[in-house]
C-alpha cells in the first residue's frame, strides 16, 4: 500500500468525481490519503470530508498566504479542531515569500505559534516552504519540535540537499511531489537519490503538480504511484519495496491512528 501523505482533495476541482477519485487511489493501489486544511474556514469541510471515508485523514491549521489576520486567539479554535478523530498534524503551516498575501513577520508569528501548539498536542506538522528556506529552518531550528524523531515533513520539496539535511537533522521528513518525473528536473532526482529512505515520503499536492504522465491535468491521489516509482527507481528498489519503506515512513510519522478504520 502506498500512502498519499498530501492532497486538497476538499479543493472544488474534485466536486465532480471526488468519490471516484478516491476510488481510483484504492484501485491503484493508495490506500490513505491525507487531506490538510490552508485555513480555520476550510478547516471543518475537511474534517466533514475525512469523516465520510476510512481512506482519509486530516491535518488542520493555518497556511501561510492565509495568515495575514493572523491573532494568537485562533491558535484555541485549531487546539478544538486538532481534538477531531481524524486528525493526524498541524497543517498546512510554514512561510511562502513567492506570493504577497501575508507579510513575512506575520508568517513568521503564525508559523512560530503553530509550532508551539503541534509540539503541545505532540503532532507532527506538515511545513509549506516557497522561497523562504532560510528563514523556515532559523524558526523550526528555535522550536520545541527541533530534535523531536517525527518532528513533521517539509511537504512538496524542492529545495537543497543541504536544506533537506538540516531539516532531517532536527527530526522532519521530506515529502516528494510529482516535479521528481519532469524532464528537466535532474537536479531534484539527484537530491533525493542522496536522502535517507527512512525519511521519504511520497505525496501528490492535488490537484496541483501532476508527474510527467499527466502534466497539465488535474493531478490526483492515484498519481502518487508515478512519484513512488520514480524514488524507487533512483533507489534502486522496486516499487514494492519502496512502498513498504514509504508507508512505513508515514505511520512511523503520523502515528498508528493513520491506519485506523474510523468511518
Amino acid at each position: 500500500m502506498l500512502i498519499d501523505t498530501h492532497c486538497h482533495l476538499d479543493f472544488n476541482r474534485f466536486d465532480p468525481d471526488r468519490e471516484e477519485v478516491i476510488n481510483r487511489a484504492r484501485n491503484a493501489g493508495v490506500g490513505k490519503i491525507i487531506v490538510p486544511a490552508i485555513d480555520l474556514q476550510n478547516a471543518a469541510a475537511v474534517l466533514a470530508l475525512c469523516e465520510q471515508s476510512a481512506a482519509l485523514s486530516a491535518a488542520v491549521g493555518v497556511h501561510p498566504n492565509s495568515s495575514a489576520a493572523w491573532d494568537s486567539g485562533l491558535l484555541d479554535e485549531i487546539r478544538e479542531l486538532a481534538g477531531h478523530q481524524k486528525v493526524v498534524a498541524i497543517g498546512e503551516i510554514g512561510l511562502d515569500y513567492y506570493w504577497d498575501d501575508s507579510p513575512p513577520d506575520v508568517q513568521h508569528r503564525a508559523l512560530a505559534s503553530q509550532l508551539e501548539l503541534a509540539a503541545e498536542l505532540r503532532l507532527p506538522v506538515i511545513i509549506h516552504n516557497r522561497e523562504s528556506s532560510t528563514d523556515l529552518l532559523r524558526i523550526l531550528a528555535a522550536s520545541p519540535l527541533n530534535g523531536q524523531d517525527g518532528a513533521g515533513v517539509l511537504h512538496s520539496f524542492s529545495g537543497t540537499l543541504e536544506v533537506a539535511l538540516e531539516a532531517i537533522a532536527m527530526g522532519f521528513y521530506i515529502g516528494i511531489t510529482g516535479p521528481i518525473t519532469f524532464k528537466k528536473a535532474d537536479d531534484l532526482r539527484q537530491i533525493v537519490a542522496e536522502l535517507p529512505l527512512d525519511r521519504i515520503l511520497v505525496e501528490t499536492d492535488a490537484p496541483f503538480l501532476a508527474p510527467q504522465q499527466h502534466r497539465g491535468k488535474r493531478n490526483e491521489p492515484a498519481y502518487v504511484v508515478y512519484i513512488a516509482e520514480q524514488v524507487a527507481s533512483l533507489h534502486e528498489l522496486s516499487r514494492e519495496e519502496f512502498a513498504q519503506i514509504s508507508t512505513s515512513n508515514a505511520v512511523r510519522l503520523f502515528g498508528q491512528k493513520l491506519l485506523q478504520d474510523e468511518s
